[in-house]
């Protein structure tokens, strides 16, 4: 009898799925989020914060989470980054426990658990680390995981939830949330706002923002939309944000054919935020100065609608449909920006739209994948712990580049239908890449997953070269080749153009390069060009040939595209060390400052000119070239008619002046605040160039502090304040500032830090600035634990971004090798951003 029980036990034992107890260990790994998932449904939080009017007083709150359990047999794990200490109650289904707080966690035993619906309060200290609180202002930012260190939550992004919330705030405070604002009421010093509860969002869309704003509302479209703000003087900004939004939001119903998904639409503009933008339903977050434009190019124009049409088209891709895990954090951003482009292309039509397109993501993307640091679209991704440091160029314009590829390659209209049937299945869940490459391919021929493989699951980018063969004036064989720039063999399935330019037309021919060579048949029999232009509809994405007979001709090109493609396959050949040296590229491109007119690719020109200036040749040739760059700008902002490419011209001449007449010039400018004839210049503009002063005369650090006179904002003062000693004229003071930047409390602002440490590291001051490098890189693991998503790399750009030296890249060596287990990713951003450096070094070898 005894031996029968003991073989029904082994049988059971058998046919059970094997039990896997959940360690508990910081961060959230892949392993606890899938097992929470399957285990945990219909989550709600309600939330009540009790924030002071003091910053230095901390945060009272109160929690209560409903959520129901499939099963009670493992403890139940809550993220939390605090100590015990703040925890003051945990009660759970009305029984008040203990606390136990174990790496990162709130570890609730299964004894006070039930299968079943259970419900969880707690009494406690927010952590506001996340709060980004401000003397009468805050926002809570919790992307990719900083919801946990708020408040006790499931910090994954499978696990939607609908939150309530009750902000209990100084009076004299507005406040917005995702959800619609329920009531209000004010009791003497503090305003008590009740929300209503929110749409199933994960944890990292969850957000608000209160403090003194001022408060507009419009009807755009069917929506009723609110607008909080804190500019002194918008102008006619307010009516341009309401618009763009609505222009957005119609183009983007339309496309996708759903309807705005969530129950309000809102936004705020905060001064110095993060980033662009952030896309919380209900309440977007912006960065104030990208909203309020004084003086706008034309650049800055597009860039607003851009970053707005960015931010509402993530109300469908990453707000609607969730990435599953963050390992597919690329797929929320490349349709966003995807999507952006094509609003973009609608309202300001087709030209405009490639022209941008080639200049936004192009020169940016492979900025990333032609460095040895380069990663793939789609990363692997352990704990959730380490989702800030996937953020990075590769996603946000590799990816849309690689979108229309595969746009392209599968048509349009197949193209939108699968989306729009991927969208419809997973509206308020999750879903994967793998998923939609799933459904793209029912409306393909193609095979998706070869070509996923190549262009998403490896980085880098192809080489493409080519051989010519004539007879007598007339082509006789055009051959065309790719390989990898790095890495094993392997093919990028493309489509793009090549430009055959004659001294009266151009001829056009497309290219679908799809294997290794190719022969171009179309080519054959046709006269010899004065030179070829390759990828001149900007369709392609790699390092193309630049044709060495093209040199100033690619100015008197029509077509503004294909001398923006011209431009960048030079510069990129330049780096590669494939075509001319440094010096002769800037003086080709200072050539160009008369003959380019169109705006955003005198930018692009003027953009690659200062950083060739200060980055690609040396001291020596700096000082060769001072006296001709600054004569050459100044002379074609004389003659260019525009008073946008005047403004640019101007900003370029800030950039690399050095002599002592410019410098009178440009003090004289600010000074009298008198621009020179034909153009204008707005408050920030004689902020950047007060700043820019004090960096090239030692003796002119007093221009700081009287633009700070000259200001009205609080919030530009303050700015003004913190950057002062970044630029000081003394040695010892830009020292202290450094070693300040060790304590996490000054470097709350990271957008002024990053400010600061581009002024500390500029060439005129990297005599005394170089020994911070190696404790700059000493201090990245901490940044990529404590700050935002982009701040690790933005950090490494501002100290590396324009060193040159030998001795510089030495330090980076060095690093590498004391630390040679040195976590994977943050390596990845260091060898990113110091690949300029690397390749001074070999440039000035040559």
């Amino acid at each position: 009898m005894m031996q029968n029980l003991r073989n029904l036990i082994l049988l059971m034992s058998l046919s059970m799925p094997a039990f896997t107890q959940q360690t508990v260990s910081p961060g959230v790994s892949s392993e606890l989020a899938v097992h929470r998932r399957a285990e945990i449904a219909d989550l709600r939080y309600h939330l009540d914060f009790k924030i002071p009017a003091l910053k230095s007083e901390s945060i009272s709150a109160t929690e209560t989470i409903y959520l129901s359990l499939k099963a009670n047999v493992q403890p139940l794990q809550l993220d939390f980054k605090q100590d015990v200490g703040h925890i003051h109650t945990l009660t759970v289904n009305g029984k008040t426990i203990t606390p136990k707080l174990e790496s990162e966690h709130v570890v609730i035993s299964p004894s006070h658990l039930r299968k079943g619906k259970n419900t969880i309060n707690l009494q406690f200290t927010a952590g506001d680390a996340a709060l980004n609180r401000n003397a009468d202002y805050l926002y809570a930012l919790f992307v990719p995981d900083r919801a946990r260190t708020l408040f006790p939550c499931f910090d994954q992004p499978d696990l939607k939830a609908r939150f309530t919330l009750t902000l209990r705030v100084p009076s004299g405070w507005k406040a917005l949330a995702n959800g619609r604002l329920k009531d209000s009421v004010t009791n003497g010093s503090q305003t008590v706002y009740n929300f209503a509860e929110s749409d199933l969002l994960p944890t990292y869309l969850f957000s608000f923002t209160a403090g003194v704003y001022a408060h507009a509302q419009k009807q755009i479209g069917q929506y009723n939309a609110e607008f909080i703000y804190r500019e002194a003087d918008p102008g006619s900004n307010v009516d341009s944000v309401f618009k763009g939004h609505e222009e957005a939001l119609q183009y983007l119903e339309e496309w996708t054919g759903i309807r705005y998904p969530f129950q309000k639409v809102g936004f705020a503009a905060i001064p110095d935020f993060q980033f662009g933008g952030m896309e919380h339903p209900g309440e977007v977050q912006y960065k104030a100065v990208a909203l309020f434009l004084k003086e706008p190019t034309k650049d800055q124009l597009i860039a607003r609608t851009s970053l707005i049409s960015h931010e509402t088209a993530h109300m469908w891709f990453g707000d609607l449909v969730t990435m599953q895990w963050f390992n597919d954090v690329w797929m929320k951003e490349v349709f966003a920006n995807f999507m952006a482009d094509k609003v973009v292309e609608k309202l300001m039509g087709s030209e405009t739209f490639n022209l941008k397109f080639l200049q936004d993501h192009y020169p940016a993307a492979y900025g990333v994948d032609r460095t040895p640091g380069a990663n793939p679209i789609r990363q692997q991704l352990e704990n959730l712990q380490d989702a800030g440091s996937m953020y990075g160029n590769i996603i946000y314009h590799k990816a849309p580049i690689m979108m229309r590829q595969m746009e392209l390659l599968m048509g349009k209209e197949n193209f939108r239908k699968g989306v729009q049937e991927y969208l419809h299945k997973y509206s308020y869940g999750n879903a994967t890449w793998n998923d939609l490459v799933k459904i793209l391919a029912k409306y393909s021929k193609n095979d998706l997953v070869s070509w996923n493989r190549v262009w998403v699951n490896q980085p880098g980018r192809p080489v493409f070269d080519y051989t010519i063969r004539y007879k007598g004036d007339k082509i006789d064989k055009l051959n065309i080749t790719q390989r990898p720039e790095s890495g094993d063999a392997r093919i990028w399935p493309q489509v793009f153009n090549i430009a055959l330019v004659y001294a009266d037309s151009v001829r056009t021919i497309t290219v679908n390069m799809n294997t290794a060579s190719l022969q171009l048949k179309a080519a054959t029999g046709l006269l010899k060009p004065l030179f070829i232009l390759f990828n001149a509809d900007g369709m392609g994405y790699g390092l193309f040939p630049a044709d060495k007979t093209v040199h100033e001709q690619i100015f008197n090109l029509k077509s503004a595209v294909s001398r923006a493609a011209a431009y960048v396959n030079i510069y990129e050949n330049v780096l590669s060390g494939r075509y001319m040296s440094p010096a002769g590229l800037l003086t080709l491109l200072t050539k160009g400052l008369i003959l380019e007119t169109e705006e955003t690719n005198l930018k692009l020109l003027t953009g690659y000119m200062a950083g060739i200036y200060w980055s690609f040749i040396t001291p020596q040739e700096r000082q060769a070239f001072a006296a001709q760059i600054e004569d050459a700008l100044w002379k074609a902002m004389e003659i260019q008619t525009q008073p946008n490419n005047k403004k640019l011209l101007f900003k370029t001449y800030q950039s690399v002046y050095e002599s002592s007449n410019a410098a009178k010039r440009m003090y004289d400018v600010w000074k009298e605040q008198q621009p020179p004839a034909g153009m204008k210049l707005a408050e920030e503009d004689y902020i950047s160039l007060a700043l820019t002063i004090a960096l090239k005369n030692d003796t002119a650090h007093a221009v700081i502090a009287r633009q700070r006179d000259r200001l009205k904002d609080a919030d530009k003062k303050a700015r003004l304040d913190f950057l002062m000693p970044a630029l000081s004229a003394s040695v010892a003071e830009r020292d202290s500032f450094f070693a300040g930047l060790a304590d996490r409390r000054n470097r709350a602002k990271e957008a002024w830090v990053v400010t600061a440490l581009a002024y500390l590291h500029h060439p005129l001051r990297q005599s005394t600035s170089y020994k911070y490098l190696p404790q700059s890189l000493e201090l990245v693991e901490e940044i990529q634990r404590t700050g935002d998503i982009f701040f690790p790399q933005n950090w490494l750009s501002a100290v590396f971004g324009a060193y040159q030296t030998k001795d510089a890249w030495q330090v980076v060596q060095q690093f590498l090798q004391k630390h040679p287990d040195f976590n994977p990713r943050l390596k990845a951003k260091i060898l990113q951003a110091t690949d300029n450096l690397y390749r001074a070094q070999k440039l000035a070898e040559k």
